[in-house]
């Protein structure tokens, strides 16, 4: 009789958690198939070798900035941004973003460290700490996860956002969704307004402008690609794909302004999500689920090296993820090439490496 209750009682668990509503409306997808770390994504160890820095309290520097005198600055899961000296020894805060989540960082002509943060908008910080939002909307419209940015010669901000939807907390959600949610723009200062570029992006992460600044890369982690968006030229105002098919999650994107944009793959592809993303039914169930149960990121470190014509130049790989993971942002400054991570406690950095022999 015990178990006779115990298994209506199981049965009636079970109904209600498939006719429970799904928090998302999931969109199918047939990725393409993963071409795995083969031929320039082939694996090393490279990335064991980077040296690590880590924090004396807080995680998640998911971008990282350098500023003149070779100080290293990091958003924190807390809403902090932390400045590190150049040995990473000497840690202090340099400014706290009340209720917000600081991921893309650059500073400007004026020294203003302009972040974008994930829930207040595009943020400028002033020398002295102190912090004011530029803009909030475009178009009369809020912003509803604001991602990374890069910064013109002209002063104008380039920044994505990632979901008008999902916020940073429920990212995994927008990923499975699989919907076109995500928004490249722009940002006038002199103007103080802001202008939409492109939208109905697969999660608009990573922001990046050319040697040139004839055009801006903005990654769509959901697509597992790079969009390129022409500022100058007879394309300029239209887009194509700059790289496709990549062996993980494109997140953060930078360029050296030398013609070598550096990217960080946050993690490998998920075989799981991709075998159900062409199932919405089957991504509504993943949906309900806690968030430990659900497709996660894959401890593995990753950086590519990519050209302005997007082919691969360098390939580092941590294979493991013992040494750095979940790496979210690249940034060459000083000689190095300096390592984000959303959930690490610490920032890597390592001298970049030579091309491939192309």
């Amino acid at each position: 009789m015990k178990l006779h209750h115990f298994l209506v009682a199981f049965a009636a668990l079970i109904l209600a958690f498939i006719v429970w509503p799904a928090p998302i409306a999931p969109e199918a997808y047939d990725p393409p198939a993963d071409p795995g770390f083969t031929g320039p994504y082939a694996l090393n160890d490279a990335l064991q070798f980077a040296e690590v820095l880590p924090l004396k309290d807080g995680a998640g520097p998911e971008d990282v900035a350098v500023d003149a005198e070779g100080r290293i600055y990091g958003g924190l899961q807390d809403g902090r941004i932390v400045r590190l000296s150049a040995d990473g020894k000497a840690q202090e805060t340099f400014a706290t973003i009340e209720g917000g989540r600081p991921l893309g960082l650059a500073f400007d002509a004026a020294g203003n460290l302009i972040v974008a943060d994930a829930y207040k908008g595009l943020v400028s910080v002033a020398p002295d700490g102190s912090w004011s939002v530029l803009t909030d909307s475009v178009d009369g419209k809020r912003y509803g996860f604001t991602d990374d940015l890069d910064i013109a010669s002209d002063g104008k901000i380039y920044f994505s956002d990632a979901s008008d939807l999902h916020g940073q907390r429920h990212y995994r959600l927008d990923l499975l969704e699989a919907m076109p949610r995500g928004r490249l723009i722009v940002y006038d200062p002199a103007a103080g307004e802001a202008k939409l570029l492109l939208d109905g992006l697969y999660f608009a992460n990573g922001i990046a402008l050319s040697e040139n600044e004839d055009f801006v890369l903005v990654n769509e982690t959901g697509r597992y690609r790079i969009t390129r968006y022409w500022l100058k030229g007879e394309k300029a105002g239209t887009s194509d794909i700059f790289i496709d098919n990549l062996p993980g999650f494109p997140d953060g994107v930078s360029a050296n302004r030398k013609g070598t944009f550096w990217l960080a793959l946050a993690s490998p592809r998920n075989p799981l999500l991709d075998k159900v993303h062409p199932k919405p039914w089957a991504k509504a169930l993943l949906a309900k689920l806690p968030a430990s149960l659900q497709p996660s990121a894959i401890h593995h470190g990753m950086v590519v090296g990519l050209n302005e014509d997007g082919k691969v130049i360098a390939m580092l790989h941590d294979p493991e993820g013992k040494h750095l993971y979940m790496i979210t942002s690249v940034e060459e400054a000083g000689g190095y090439l300096y390592l984000g991570s959303l959930e690490a406690p610490q920032i890597g950095r390592i001298a970049p490496p030579r091309p491939f022999n192309m």
